[in-house]
């Protein structure tokens, strides 16, 4: 079967389309990302009228995009930027009606859950118990657990485009603003670093997000792995030499960097302080660069849900 999933993001607006069967790894087919940076146009914590024209243009670009497709299913998640804005309702109703999508607004504790769910999938069960760091745009997700669902899931108010617009006003930021921005995600993350380790030390600790994947390219290694796939790994020392001196560098500097693409250049420095700060508060000294994230939670789980007329799972 044919599956799309349109992840309507802080940053940007992301349709995956993937050819898919149950008990198969999904094979992506078609993939489309607008840059939209909502954050940008939330006015006294509400989506301008022109940061909703920018959505429902996006959105109905993806559609059109999505429709000859011919797809068995559709998914359309909104996460933080919609659900934290003080229209948000508004904002809902007014993208449902003008693309015709029926919007599925996931709570951060979710959002982590599928993310978590799809980096499991991904390294498979020996890598033991997981820690999961995830930065999107609005927020930060960090879950912990043994099984495909983590034993606990927490999101935070700290992705790399809302502490972007909170903490800097220069391009590079000013060196009291980067302080400021440090000091705030260690308060706000070993706030719950008790909560995490609680349910049990972590066997492995996986990054996903295009934030940490940049980072990673700029900063992290590639090893051999399974099956032909490469490993990339980011150490914290090698991230805590970067993250310094991508910071005294202008937007136009840090995009001729490796790995850092013109849609992350404006927030990657905020987005490498708070994953320091959370490498730092749980002892991490390295992780795991997982390709797979949200949208392909979102599709796993909808493939695990198929079952035949007998309500027997299909298993492919």
């Amino acid at each position: 079967m044919k599956l799309g999933v349109l992840d309507i993001g802080s940053n940007t607006v992301h349709l995956l389309i993937v050819d898919a069967r149950a008990g198969g790894r999904p094979n992506p087919e078609r993939s489309h990302k607008i840059v939209l940076r909502i954050m940008r146009y939330v006015e006294n914590d509400a989506i301008t009228v022109e940061g909703q024209d920018a959505l429902i243009r996006a959105v109905n670009d993806c559609v059109d995009i999505a429709d000859p497709e011919s797809l068995d299913d559709f998914f359309v998640m909104a996460t933080s930027a919609i659900r934290e804005a003080a229209n948000g309702d508004e904002v809902v109703a007014r993208i449902e009606r003008e693309t015709g999508v029926k919007l599925d607004i996931l709570a951060g504790e979710d959002e982590a859950k599928l993310t978590f769910l799809a980096v499991r999938r991904w390294f498979g069960w020996s890598a033991g118990r997981l820690m999961l760091f995830d930065i999107g745009g609005g927020s930060l997700e960090l879950a912990s657990g043994a099984d495909e669902f983590p034993d606990r899931a927490l999101s935070l108010p700290l992705g790399a485009g809302r502490v972007t617009n909170h903490f800097f006003s220069s391009d590079p930021p000013r060196g009291k603003e980067i302080k400021r921005l440090r000091k705030h995600a260690r308060e706000i993350i070993e706030g719950v670093v008790d909560e995490l380790r609680e349910v049990g030390k972590p066997d492995h600790v996986v990054g996903s997000s295009k934030t940490i994947r940049s980072l990673a390219r700029l900063a992290g290694n590639m090893q051999p792995g399974v099956g032909g796939s490469d490993r990339v790994v980011l150490y914290r020392e090698q991230l805590e030499d970067w993250t310094p001196r991508i910071g005294k560098m202008d937007a136009v500097s840090r995009h001729q960097l490796p790995g850092i693409t013109e849609d992350r250049t404006f927030q990657i420095v905020g987005g490498a302080v708070v994953l320091l700060e959370a490498m730092r508060a749980f002892k991490v000294r390295e992780l795991d660069v997982s390709p797979w994230a949200l949208r392909e939670g979102r599709i796993l789980t909808n493939l695990d849900l198929l079952v035949d007329k007998r309500g027997r799972p299909i298993l492919g």
